[in-house]
């Protein structure tokens, strides 16, 4: 049995050197920092401020950011952002709908304060896609394609934090609270695009973010000793093997120690310092505070915040279903929505909010409404997004697009045109095998200003 490095990182290593780096990766460094390798190598490690070497330059883009919020369980547009007020009641359903600031245009009952700012969204009607599972239909809306059998293919996240990088000390992309479904994830990219998770709610009264403080007893001195320590065993391990997995955890250490000793990075997350007032307008639950600290991120410089809020598989009950959740969706978004026009980041901050597939036109025997992935609603807004607009439209029962259907594809190339990448760019899967970013699709360009 190998031996392993023991360090008490007051000092120096004790006698017993591993065979190899990777036995020194799994000693007790990382517990005494407070972090775990598995949930620290989801960070962004080997990502500069500046575009991949080789890639060309890019245009200023419309968005310096993103906020995905996805609502998972696929949310019914006849209950939130396409009512059929004409319509039978057995396609209607249980619910009212209230006029929004759009002439003509309704929303759900429940989403009232959605309504006021209907004037600074859009709102697509005719998302569409084939996939009537869960997880098939989670993998086209994370990452813009079908699901395959021959690749794992890489999140919106996950791509972006590829492509441009992180600011300020920052992980590119940030799950709040946590990754809300494997397509989430890095993909054939590999492990150093992965998003940083936080662990824990920004809901709770005791929150607090893993990973981004240092342990009782360790100071900035001792902190800054460990990290010379590691440096040197690294250099001498280095020589001994080299492969693109120890690169990614070589420049993560870099990068998890930059996020720990920064002010900046660590107060991007204390949602405590804003200010009661304005915690109370979003709403003190896990919609409110969320969306709260997902603008926060991006203030502070994050490039992607992906947040889940409820579940939204109502094939019972969908009357209840609807009115206990979706409430405070529609106090938190509005309020977003008007946060970052406020601050001036409306303009450069791109939102979406999506759900994996539609709902069945008529209502079933049990009240709720089963999987119906023909047609959807999602809604955009900022980042030089339409303000004010209806995309598309589904027919009178919401069986099937009746024009300007958007697919997968089409809105996955939108979505990195305005974020500055290239969607026709070309990506290396594992075995050199080239991929495209987005494969198929083109601009939504009715949806753009």
């Amino acid at each position: 049995m190998n031996k392993r490095l023991k360090l008490d990182f007051c000092g120096s290593p004790e006698h017993g050197m591993p065979t190899n780096r990777r036995g020194f990766l799994w000693v007790g460094m990382l517990g005494s920092l407070g972090l775990t390798l598995g949930d620290l190598l989801r960070s962004d490690a080997r990502a500069a401020d500046t575009a991949p070497a080789g890639t060309a330059p890019r245009k200023e883009p419309a968005a310096k950011s993103l906020i995905q919020i996805y609502l998972p369980g696929g949310i019914a547009a006849q209950e939130t952002f396409d009512p059929k007020v004409y319509a039978p009641i057995e396609y209607r359903g249980p619910l009212g709908s209230i006029q929004t600031k759009l002439p003509g245009v309704h929303f759900s009952e429940h989403l009232r304060r959605t309504a006021a700012i209907a004037d600074k969204i859009a709102v697509v009607r005719s998302m569409t896609h084939g996939e009537a599972a869960h997880e098939r239909g989670t993998h086209n809306m994370f990452t813009g394609y079908r699901p395959s059998p021959v690749l794992t293919y890489p999140s919106f996240g996950s791509v972006v934090s590829q492509q441009l990088g992180a600011r300020e000390n920052l992980p590119p992309y940030v799950c709040i609270p946590n990754e809300p479904t494997p397509f989430a994830g890095t993909g054939y990219l590999g492990p150093s695009y992965g998003p940083f998770s936080l662990g824990s709610d920004p809901a709770r009264g005791d929150f607090s973010v893993r990973d981004l403080s240092l342990p009782g007893g360790v100071d900035a001195k001792r902190f800054a000793r460990r990290q010379q320590l590691r440096a040197l065993v690294d250099d001498h391990f280095s020589q001994l093997e080299k492969t693109d997995a120890l690169d990614g955890m070589d420049t993560f250490y870099q990068r998890a120690y930059a996020m720990i000793s920064s002010e900046k990075a660590r107060a991007a997350f204390a949602i405590n310092d804003e200010p009661a007032k304005l915690r109370d307008e979003y709403g003190r639950n896990e919609a409110g505070q969320r969306m709260l600290l997902a603008r926060r991120l991006v203030e502070a410089g994050v490039r992607v915040v992906s947040l889940s809020y409820g579940g939204w598989d109502h094939h019972d009950n969908i009357k209840d279903g609807i009115g206990g959740g979706l409430p405070a969706f529609d106090q938190a978004f509005a309020a977003l929505i008007n946060d970052l026009e406020n601050r001036g980041l409306l303009k450069n901050t791109l939102v979406t909010v999506t759900t994996e597939f539609g709902r069945t036109p008529k209502i079933n025997a049990t009240g709720g409404r089963d999987h119906w992935p023909k047609v959807f609603s999602i809604v955009m807004a900022g980042a030089g997004i339409k303000r004010g607009v209806v995309y598309g439209s589904s027919d009178a029962t919401a069986a099937e697009p009746e024009n300007d259907p958007l697919t997968v594809e089409d809105f996955a190339f939108t979505l990195y045109s305005q974020l500055g990448i290239d969607p026709d760019a070309i990506l290396m899967a594992p075995g050199n095998r080239p991929a495209r970013i987005v494969y198929g699709g083109k601009p939504a360009k009715e949806l753009l200003a």
